[in-house]
């Protein structure tokens, strides 16, 4: 289940330049692996963008930090001068379609990424990070020689965004949350060897 509301790179945007007579210490733009320490801000960021569309969050606070422990490397966070702006969580998983069970497992010798959630906070919204994280994030799995492709279910009005990105719907999914219901969306990672031969992995 994902939303929008929603490797170093150089950020796609400028800085806003550091007020005079203060020190910068922090960097402006960071993307790194999440911690279990991080769970709290992302279960604010998560709660505050899904309660508003769906009144449901896929994960609670216990299962972010379950999966924050278990499988730190599948997660991305976009820290913004030390603050949580934008992150990805994901886990392992090893069969072609997602079952009740892809909510709370990690399959270590899966090879298939679970995208659990993308959200980004409110007040960076509609400037296209979700986009340019998520871009980020499958470059990254292109690294990880293990994995053959990364999955996703979201609701019918995001598939034309994670079709921006290059996911192939798959249909209905068999997992549904209350009255909710998802189509589930995959992008084929081992497909694009050419890619990963030259992105310096």
């Amino acid at each position: 289940m994902s939303v929008v509301s929603a490797a170093p790179f150089k950020p796609l945007y400028m800085r806003s330049p550091v007020p005079r007579g203060r020190r910068h210490t922090l960097p402006a733009s960071e993307f790194r692996s999440l911690s279990p320490e991080d769970a709290v801000s992302v279960f604010e960021i998560e709660r505050e963008a899904f309660i508003s569309v769906s009144g449901e969050c896929p994960l609670h606070l216990d299962e972010v930090r379950h999966f924050l422990t278990l499988c730190p490397e599948l997660s991305l966070g976009w820290f913004e001068e030390g603050r949580l702006v934008a992150f990805i969580i994901g886990s392992l998983w090893d069969q072609e379609r997602l079952t009740m069970d892809a909510l709370t497992l990690h399959k270590p010798h899966g090879t298939t990424v679970h995208i659990h959630v993308l959200a980004v906070h409110r007040t960076f919204r509609q400037q296209g990070k979700g986009s340019i994280l998520m871009w980020r994030y499958l470059q990254y799995l292109r690294c990880l020689p293990y994995v053959r492709r990364a999955v996703l279910m979201c609701e019918d009005f995001l598939v034309p965004f994670y079709q921006k990105s290059g996911f192939k719907a798959q249909g209905p999914s068999e997992i549904t949350v209350g009255p909710l219901a998802f189509i589930e969306m995959f992008y084929p990672v081992r497909g694009h060897a050419f890619m990963r031969r030259n992105s310096g992995c």
